[in-house]
C-alpha cells in the first residue's frame, strides 16, 4: 500500500511539473493546451479513484487487524481459563509390585511347614483431584489390585434359603478406595462426605510404599482389622495450632464375614454392589503433629454396632458392638525414623455371631473356630537414612509386628495358635525419589510349641508421583 502512495505522489508531482515548464507552442495553441488540461483532469480523477480505493484498503485493513487482535484476546482469554481448570486439576499415582518366600502351614493343625515363592502386582492406585472453588474440591482415588478385575459376590435374597452366589472373573478386583468431595471454608473446619477414608490405623495415613519401612503394610493391622478402611458416611476435620482432629458418622461393619484370624477386617462390606447401612458407626481421631510430615503422636477410636447390618438378620437377634482403640507415635528427626502402633478391640456377644456364622446357608466356612471376644495388635519399626552420612539414598530397618485377634473369648479358653509375631530387618533402597527399592528378612513365630518357627524374604518395588 505504501508503494502504491509513493507511485501515485511521483505521478502527482510529474503532472504538476508539466504546468510550470515553459512550452511557448502550448501557450498559443488552446487547442493543445485543453487537450493538456483534460488529460491532466483525466489522470488528477484517475489518482483520486485510486486513493479512494487505497483509503478503502486502508479501513478494511484497520478492522481486519481489529477482529484479529478481538479473536487473539478471546484466544488468551480461553486459553487462560483452560490453564485455570488445568490448574485446578490434580493427578497422584502409586503402586508396589513384590516377591515373597515364606514357610506356610496349610491349615491350623498342620506344623510341618512348606515353603513357597511368590509373586504379586499388589496395587496400582490412581488419585483424581479437582478443586472447584477455594472452599469446594472432590478426590476420587482408585486401586487395581493383584493385577485382576475383580471377584464378585452377590446375596439372593429371593432363594428358599437365603444364598450367597460367588462369580469369579479375575484374582484381582478394581475398588473404589475414595470418593468424597470436601468442604473446607477455614484451615480449623472442613466437611467431608461421600467414600471416605477412616483414621483408625495408620495405614489409613500411611499407605504408599515411601511411607512405611517394611515391603508390604504391616500384618498386624491386617490381621486386626480392615487396612486403609473406608466407608461411606459423612466427617468433620480440620487443624488447630500443632492439633488434627476427625470426626465421622459411616456405615458398619458386617458381622456375618468376622473370621477367628483377621477379627473384623473381613466384615468391611465392600464384597456387595450396596452397603447395608441399619447399623452406623462413630469413628474419630485426634493427632499432635503430623504423621504424614514428620513427628507426631495420637488417638482414635471406632465404635458401631455390626448385627443390623447382617444380611441373615434371622440369625442373630443380639447386638455386635465392636469397640477399637488405637494409640500411635512417630518420632522423625534428621536420619532418624521410629513409628509405632498399638491397637485393642473389643466385641460383644462373640460366642452368638460365631454360632449363627457357623449356619448361616451359603457361606460354608468348614470348621468355623470360635471369634475373639477381644483382640489386640501392635508394631514397632526404626529406621536410620545412611545418605546423612554416606553419598548412599539408602536406609536401613528393622520391624517388629505382633498380632492375637484371639486375646480373649467369652467361653472356654482362647487358642494361641492365631497369636503371631513377625521379626525383620531390611533396606530401603531410592534410586531417584519417586521409586523405592525394598528387601526384607525376618522371623515369624506362632505361640504355640509345637510349631517352628519359620523364615521368610520379601523384595519390593515401589513408586509415587503427583502432577
Amino acid at each position: 500500500m505504501n508503494r502504491k502512495l509513493t507511485l501515485l505522489a511521483v505521478s502527482v508531482a510529474s503532472v504538476l511539473g508539466l504546468s510550470v515548464i515553459p512550452n511557448a507552442q502550448a501557450a498559443t495553441n488552446t487547442e493543445t493546451l485543453a487537450k493538456a488540461i483534460a488529460k491532466q483532469e483525466a489522470e488528477i480523477t484517475i489518482l483520486k479513484q485510486q486513493l479512494a480505493t487505497l483509503a478503502a484498503e486502508q479501513k478494511q485493513q484497520q478492522q481486519q487487524n481489529k477482529q484479529v487482535a478481538t479473536q487473539v484476546d478471546t484466544v488468551v482469554q480461553q486459553t487462560t481459563k483452560a490453564q485455570d481448570r488445568l490448574s485446578r486439576f490434580s493427578f497422584n499415582s502409586y503402586g508396589s509390585a513384590v516377591y515373597t518366600s515364606d514357610e506356610y502351614f496349610d491349615n491350623v493343625q498342620d506344623t510341618s511347614a512348606e515353603r513357597r515363592s511368590r509373586t504379586d502386582l499388589e496395587r496400582i492406585v490412581t488419585e483424581f483431584g479437582y478443586q472447584f472453588t477455594d472452599d469446594w474440591s472432590m478426590e476420587v482415588e482408585i486401586e487395581y489390585e493383584h493385577g485382576g478385575t475383580g471377584t464378585s459376590l452377590e446375596y439372593d435374597g429371593f432363594d428358599e434359603f437365603g444364598e450367597f452366589e460367588s462369580e469369579v472373573e479375575a484374582g484381582g478386583e478394581v475398588v473404589v478406595e475414595k470418593a468424597e468431595i470436601r468442604y473446607r471454608p477455614s484451615k480449623a473446619f472442613g466437611v467431608k462426605f461421600g467414600n471416605i477414608h477412616l483414621p483408625i490405623g495408620l495405614s489409613s495415613m500411611l499407605h504408599k510404599p515411601n511411607q512405611y519401612l517394611t515391603v508390604q503394610r504391616h500384618k498386624s493391622e491386617a490381621a486386626m482389622m480392615p487396612t486403609v478402611w473406608n466407608e461411606n458416611g459423612i466427617g468433620v476435620y480440620g487443624e488447630i495450632a500443632d492439633f488434627h482432629y476427625q470426626a465421622q458418622v459411616v456405615s458398619g461393619l458386617n458381622s456375618e464375614y468376622f473370621r477367628t484370624y483377621d477379627w473384623v477386617a473381613s466384615g468391611h462390606q465392600k464384597r456387595f454392589e450396596e452397603v447395608n447401612a441399619d447399623d452406623l458407626a462413630f469413628a474419630g481421631r485426634i493427632d499432635y503433629g503430623n504423621f504424614k510430615t514428620g513427628s507426631a503422636v495420637g488417638v482414635a477410636y471406632y465404635y458401631g454396632n455390626t448385627s443390623g447390618n447382617r444380611h441373615k438378620s434371622n440369625k442373630l437377634d443380639v447386638d455386635g458392638a465392636l469397640s477399637i482403640v488405637s494409640v500411635a507415635g512417630a518420632f522423625v528427626e534428621g536420619p532418624w525414623i521410629l513409628r509405632g502402633q498399638y491397637l485393642y478391640g473389643s466385641l460383644d456377644n462373640a460366642d452368638a455371631i460365631t454360632q449363627a456364622n457357623k449356619t448361616t446357608p451359603g457361606l460354608r466356612p468348614g470348621t468355623f473356630a470360635q471369634l475373639g471376644s477381644e483382640s489386640q495388635s501392635f508394631f514397632v519399626e526404626a529406621g536410620v537414612k545412611l545418605d546423612e552420612w554416606f553419598d548412599i539414598p539408602m536406609t536401613v530397618f528393622a520391624n517388629i509386628d505382633y498380632s492375637n485377634p484371639l486375646m480373649a473369648v467369652e467361653t472356654g479358653t482362647a487358642t494361641k495358635r492365631y497369636e503371631n509375631t513377625w521379626s525383620s530387618v531390611g533396606i530401603n533402597y531410592f534410586p531417584i525419589p519417586e521409586i523405592v527399592i525394598k528387601a526384607e528378612g525376618g522371623l515369624h513365630q506362632v505361640a504355640v510349641a509345637s510349631i517352628p518357627d519359620t523364615n521368610f524374604f520379601a523384595l519390593g518395588v515401589g513408586y509415587q508421583f503427583s502432577l
